[in-house]
């Protein structure tokens, strides 16, 4: 595991402190990525869209983080920029303790092996012309793994298998199976190149529940097999609970949270993340807890609040967050909060 050290600038600062000093195998510090607003005729840039406003964090081996937040607060592009789908404007990635930030397409190219991407949408993440086995099996193509086509083959097949699919539907089209067989398609293609890393972009939310389950379980079951290390990125703070070590909780492109999953549920510090879990439902209907519902709409990243991002929804708020943007500061042992208020 990771210490988490107090920071100035809302970002999460952590250093590996293994015994055989293992770097962790993703490190994120200040990642920003704005998107310029442009208008007119000769397209002028005329302000920018904060998406993602300096966010740092790190992942260890065999850990996952769950990155979690309303739409909009930046989740899916920090997973992006982090896979370098979209560019970054600023900040440092690295894979391994390797710096792959500023790499280009062809430099890029080996460390793909190492990160992969499940998608949200499990029907439109696929090439409805291709085979699921070709699917499956064109990142081994294109890397160069396997001596023949036959050999090749038979590692798809045995990645069906191990996701739950039967290899005699190899040959069968992405309109041919369900929402969660597609999505086992898309964690087989993920698996195929051996990742150390693997962004899941909210990959359960367009399932049933119940197929839900199924897909979390699977993940955790290649977590243990292979020591993966997760982003996983979601609204849902149920199957975040179930999946995650860590948490960060994003808020207008900034983390305001930031502990174990552990610490965060049993205390969190943060009046976003009291109100995200009061939101939560409970399987009692008898037990009693307190509720805490937010006024009015998350502000557009193109004009944030000054001061505290989230003053403008806080019912708590008082002058100096209306001035002052909180640092995200140690609350108790290994827990961050950018709050002026929050205490232990």
């Amino acid at each position: 595991m990771s210490d988490v050290t107090e920071t100035s600038d809302n970002t999460v600062a952590a250093s590996n402190t293994s015994a055989t000093d293992k770097p962790p195998v993703l490190e994120v510090v200040d990642l920003k990525k704005h998107f310029p607003v442009k208008k007119g005729i000769f397209q002028t840039t005329v302000g920018q869209v904060f998406a993602v406003d300096g966010v740092s964090f790190t992942i260890n081996e065999g850990e996952t983080l769950g990155l979690v937040g309303e739409s909009g607060c930046g989740k899916s592009t920090v997973g992006r920029a982090l896979m370098r789908l979209i560019e970054p404007t600023s900040g440092t990635i690295k894979l391994d303790g390797r710096d792959v930030t500023n790499l280009s397409k062809r430099e890029l190219r080996p460390f793909r092996r190492e990160m992969q991407i499940i998608f949200q949408d499990p029907f439109s993440s696929l090439d409805p012309r291709m085979t699921a086995g070709k699917i499956v099996g064109e990142p081994l193509s294109v890397h160069g793994i396997g001596d023949s086509r036959d050999e090749r083959r038979e590692m798809v097949a045995e990645l069906f298998e191990r996701v739950g699919l039967r290899k005699g539907q190899m040959d069968n089209f992405p309109h041919q199976f369900s929402g969660g067989q597609r999505q086992r398609i898309g964690i087989a293609r993920a698996l195929a190149l051996n990742p150390k890393l693997i962004v899941g972009d909210e990959p359960v939310s367009a399932l049933d529940v119940s197929i839900q389950a199924q897909v979390i379980n699977l993940l955790l079951d290649l977590q243990a097999e292979r020591q993966l290390s997760y982003l996983f990125i979601s609204h849902n703070l149920a199957v975040v609970e179930h999946i995650s070590h860590k948490i960060a909780v994003m808020y207008l492109g900034r983390i305001v949270e930031y502990a174990s999953k552990e610490a965060i549920f049993r205390s969190p510090k943060h009046p976003y993340t009291k109100a995200l879990l009061s939101a939560v439902p409970v399987p009692d209907p008898t037990l009693k807890r307190d509720k805490l519902v937010l006024q009015g709409d998350v502000p557009s990243p193109v004009n944030p609040p000054k001061g505290c991002h989230f003053h403008t929804r806080c019912p708590f708020a008082e002058d100096i967050c209306r001035k002052d943007s909180p640092p995200l500061r140690e609350i108790t042992p290994g827990q961050l909060a950018a709050c002026h208020f929050a205490e232990a």
